[in-house]
């Protein structure tokens, strides 16, 4: 968990230092939507108060904060509170709760969802993510620094319903629910109102739930994907890291060697 931290948070500062320094004039940081992480009742706007459960989430805080005395007419920051990736590129993860969906209902017919399948989760494309990112850059609205939840209201889903979205496109799909999991504390729906309001039209998200698993079933074919074992494999996160610091390629501290 320190390292987690100190990679997300302490990076971030140092590469905002040295952006200001070189006279870089326009920052965008990587934040996420999983700073509320535990709302059930009205959905979060960037107002609401943050509560992050994950080391990965406190990071995303940490920085935010010590991002904001940076900021001046010189130095426009802006944090783009992303919902939760999903859809296929030549850098696939799979330990993204979409990805994750389709490509255990690709390759096993099944989706088994750990939890009681309750939780809310927002979600958004990769490709909308690039489109924020780009707009970001460019914005000459909200102020030297801006945190923005980034992301499409008609994307807030219960994990239950994403699953069933997923069996509607690969029918031969069962889907296994934990109904006598405890509560999973990570559930929050986001009020993405702000970023339509600010970002002009060509830089609102364009792809749909239906588009994405297409696009992630399609990929999966056409790159002949058979491995029932992928959560264990280098298409997610946490296992690539742990072959990273096996190989003796990066330390604890998530450093290269």
């Amino acid at each position: 968990e320190k390292a987690t931290l100190d990679i997300n948070f302490t990076a971030a500062i140092d590469i905002a230092k040295n952006a200001k320094q070189s006279g870089v004039q326009n920052f965008v940081f990587a934040s996420s939507c999983s700073v509320y992480g535990f709302a059930d009742e009205n959905n979060r706007t960037e107002k609401s108060e943050v509560n992050p459960l994950t080391a990965y989430a406190k990071s995303k805080v940490y920085a935010e904060n010590e991002l904001k005395p940076l900021a001046n007419s010189n130095f426009k920051i802006t944090c783009l509170r992303f919902a939760t990736a999903c859809g296929y590129s030549d850098r696939l993860r799979l330990d993204l709760v979409l990805n994750d969906f389709v490509a255990s209902a690709f390759c096993t017919n099944k989706i088994t969802i750990l939890s009681d399948g309750t939780p809310w989760r927002p979600l958004i494309h990769i490709k909308d993510m690039a489109l924020a990112m780009e707009w970001a850059i460019i914005r000459e609205n909200g102020g030297d620094f801006l945190i923005i939840n980034t992301g499409s209201n008609n994307w807030n889903y219960q994990v239950k319903d994403l699953a069933n979205e997923v069996k509607k496109m690969l029918p031969n799909t069962t889907i296994e629910i934990n109904e006598n999991a405890p509560p999973d504390k990570r559930s929050y729906r986001v009020d993405f109102k702000l970023y339509e309001t600010l970002a002009t039209i060509e830089y609102q998200p364009k792809i749909n739930l239906e588009i994405a698993i297409q696009e992630l079933s399609s990929g999966l074919k056409n790159i002949n994907f058979v491995d029932v074992n992928f959560r264990d494999s280098n298409l997610v996160r946490l296992k690539s890291i742990q072959n990273l610091l096996t190989q003796n390629i990066i330390d604890k501290e998530l450093k290269r060697i």
